[in-house]
């Protein structure tokens, strides 16, 4: 019997000191779980000095610069044409006659001649057609000298000044850009729609713009040089304010900083940045909402264009 509890003894004994050896394993585990600490993985850009443009945009036909319509002298019937449509004329050309006869009376025809010098761009009657003294026979331009006509609404015409630059485009021309500079603001501004006309001219004349196109203008109004940009989304808001996550050391893992950030102009998804960071700092783009001061990343890639 005493042999019985004895043995009893040292079972519970040897039980309990394995118990206690699990128990501190456990919580060595427990403790060790806790020490991990979390690795973002994100996607970075390296900044540094570029344009950026700010600008409007706006619809606006093309046109002559110098445009006549041409009128007969005396009422009558077209009994002549001498010029079709797309033809050159020289000034005092005669493009049409016009017969004033009438039953009875006959006269001499009387000749239409060009005001200008230029291209037919229109040429309304035919044969046989009664016309008066107010009725338009025909429009001549000078299409080698042409204008882009845009009417500006009232809000934006603060924005507006003459030599502004502008980068035109043509849905005939999908993919290529054209030069232009304003050289005509109007003084006033149209009482009835509350736009003001400008008219602009391209730098470099080109054949293949039209008279009566419709082109697409972007309207420069502001262009920052040498700025530091980034794309709109890298930045974040903390507590109402913009910060940016700098890439604070490399390594495995590496580590970010928050940085507040004082911002300039916006356009299309990138954002000027006046203070906070320099030229060559690399900033998290990707995977940055998740981040805090600190934060340990793992760098998947790097955009550096």
């Amino acid at each position: 019997m005493k042999i019985m509890t004895k043995n009893f003894k040292a079972f519970a004994i040897t039980s309990l000191a394995i118990f206690a050896l699990a128990s501190c394993a456990k919580k060595e585990a427990v403790a060790d779980d806790s020490q991990v600490e979390t690795v973002y993985a994100v996607n970075t850009y390296k900044t540094k000095h570029g344009n950026l443009d700010n600008y409007l945009e706006f619809g606006g036909d093309v046109g002559a610069v110098s445009s006549v319509a041409v009128l007969p002298d005396m009422a009558g019937k077209i009994s002549q044409k001498l010029v079709s449509v797309g033809q050159m004329v020289s000034k005092n050309q005669t493009i049409a006659y016009v017969d004033a006869s009438l039953p009875g009376l006959n006269y001499s025809a009387s000749p239409v001649r060009a005001p200008i010098s230029g291209r037919i761009t229109s040429f309304i009657p035919t044969l046989g057609t009664q016309v008066s003294q107010g009725t338009v026979i025909a429009n001549i331009a000078q299409t080698d000298d042409l204008e882009i006509k845009v009417s500006i609404p009232e809000r934006f015409i603060s924005r507006i000044t003459m030599g502004q630059e502008a980068v035109v485009t043509f849905d005939a021309y999908p993919g290529e850009e054209f030069v232009a500079k304003v050289f005509e603001v109007s003084p006033v501004l149209d009482t009835s729609s509350r736009t003001m006309n400008v008219k602009l001219r391209l730098v470099k004349p080109d054949s293949k713009v039209k008279v009566g196109m419709y082109a697409r203008i972007r309207l420069v109004t502001e262009s920052k040089q040498d700025a530091i940009v980034v794309p709109t989304s890298a930045i974040i808001s903390r507590d109402g304010k913009p910060y940016l996550f700098v890439i604070s050391s490399r390594g495995n893992p590496s580590k970010v900083r928050l940085t507040a950030i004082v911002q300039g102009i916006s356009v299309d998804n990138k954002t000027e940045i006046v203070q906070g960071i320099s030229a060559g700092d690399e900033i998290v783009i990707k995977g940055q909402n998740l981040l805090d001061d600190g934060a340990n990343v793992n760098i998947i890639s790097v955009t550096e264009d």
